[in-house]
């Protein structure tokens, strides 16, 4: 009698669950709110696809010189998305390929005003102007809105290393003298550092410039700020 009151017991609780949960389960599968396979095949969808970009934080402010002679600072991207990397113009290692990089998002973006990219030496005693603008020249740098910056090392570097939190130093035991990462910053058209979470829902902070994958995310990215 007793087991026979339990069951009955069980099965009204069932019975109850059902009556709630299941009109939501298939709410959720009509809304297309269930985790589906392709999803989670597909490169970081809560970016991707909702065009929801982190916000790390407001970008270091900057005032620097230009390969023109001329001052630029972060006010000078206000109302842009844009890129920013540190580099130097003699470095025999990832430097060119970042340059390769920024290359390919110059011309995707190309025209658009909208758009632009900074540059800034970690070598400016030997990255005056004048060799930042050969040096642009070299390149086949298209784009007024891509800046190749130089000024005071200890500024630059205290910009790279507390600022950006982009590792920038001297080595004199490495190939060039200097060491520094790969890594690309995106700032959005307010001056805020932007970025799209990893496979594991983590904020990647900062994109990789010597990467294809790197590369097309933050190709992917630009276009979502762009149209905030």
């Amino acid at each position: 009698m007793f087991k026979n009151k339990s069951y009955i017991g069980i099965s009204f609780i069932i019975l109850i669950f059902g009556i709630y949960a299941v009109p939501k389960i298939v709410e959720r599968i009509k809304n297309d709110k269930v985790v589906q396979g392709d999803r989670l095949d597909s490169v970081n969808p809560a970016t991707a696809e909702e065009g929801q970009l982190i916000k790390i934080g407001p970008a270091p402010k900057f005032e620097l010189i230009n390969q023109d002679n001329k001052k630029i600072t972060n006010e000078t991207y206000k109302g842009k998305v844009y890129v920013l990397e540190f580099f130097f113009t003699t470095c025999p290692t990832i430097c060119p390929k970042m340059n390769e990089s920024m290359l390919v998002l110059e011309k995707s973006f190309f025209g658009n005003p909208n758009f632009g990219i900074v540059s800034i030496t970690i070598d400016p005693q030997h990255d005056t102007p004048q060799v930042l603008k050969d040096h642009s020249k070299l390149l086949g740098v298209k784009s007024s809105n891509w800046n190749f910056l130089t000024g005071d090392k200890t500024y630059i570097f205290n910009l790279a290393n507390k600022g950006f939190n982009l590792y920038a130093g001297e080595n004199k035991k490495v190939a060039g003298g200097f060491e520094h990462s790969g890594l690309f910053a995106l700032i959005d058209k307010n001056g805020n550092i932007r970025c799209r979470n990893d496979d594991f829902g983590n904020p990647i902070l900062y994109y990789d410039g010597l990467d294809k994958k790197g590369v097309r995310n933050i190709q992917q990215d630009i276009n979502i700020l762009l149209e905030e």
